[in-house]
């Protein structure tokens, strides 16, 4: 990967060489499998176990998880906030773990519309909930800084499984829980 960016920056025109790229390729690889590490999980390790017995079955509600992502399309950053919501069914989920899982599947390349639905699937899989909702809401670089240039445009996508999607009431609640 280093190599590839020294080639990437010759490209432009820049001296690889000079004092202030000299290490950049090297840096560069380095962040961008940070940004990437999502692929090195699996939904089994990032939950190590930490489903517990409960004998609730309201609405769970995790918001405002931080996130950070890259388009696939762009390689560049999108960045915003994830809301989730589950109805247990006699277990929860340890809370950071909701957390992790968002981190693990937006750090992949991604378009956000599956992003939301893969972290839906993925805590309806571990949870067994009766219904899960998840939203996100991100700014995008490649629609900031590229093509349109449009500084205040946010993208907010949402994805109700089971419960959450079939009964408005509790749908309703989620989204009056999440809001600021």
């Amino acid at each position: 990967m280093e190599k590839s960016y020294t080639d990437i920056i010759n490209a432009i025109g820049e001296d690889v060489s000079r004092p202030g790229l000299v290490d950049t390729p090297k840096r560069a690889a380095k962040a961008f499998k940070y940004l990437t590490h999502g692929y090195d999980k699996s939904l089994e390790e990032v939950v190590n176990g930490a489903i517990f017995p409960s004998n609730t079955d309201e609405l769970v509600v995790v918001n405002n998880i931080e996130l950070y992502s890259l388009c696939e399309h762009h390689l560049l950053p999108f960045i915003g906030k994830c809301h989730v919501g589950y109805l247990p069914t006699g277990k929860v989920i340890g809370l950071s773990k909701i957390a992790r899982i968002v981190d693990m599947y937006a750090r992949r390349l991604q378009i956000q519309e599956n992003l939301t639905k893969e972290i839906a699937e993925a805590i309806m899989s571990v949870t067994e909930a009766s219904g899960v909702a998840v939203i996100i809401e991100a700014k995008h670089m490649c629609m900031m800084m590229r093509g349109v240039e449009k500084q205040n445009s946010m993208m907010k996508t949402s994805v109700m499984l089971g419960r959450l999607r079939e009964d408005h009431r509790t749908r309703a609640e989620f989204l009056s829980l999440i809001r600021d």
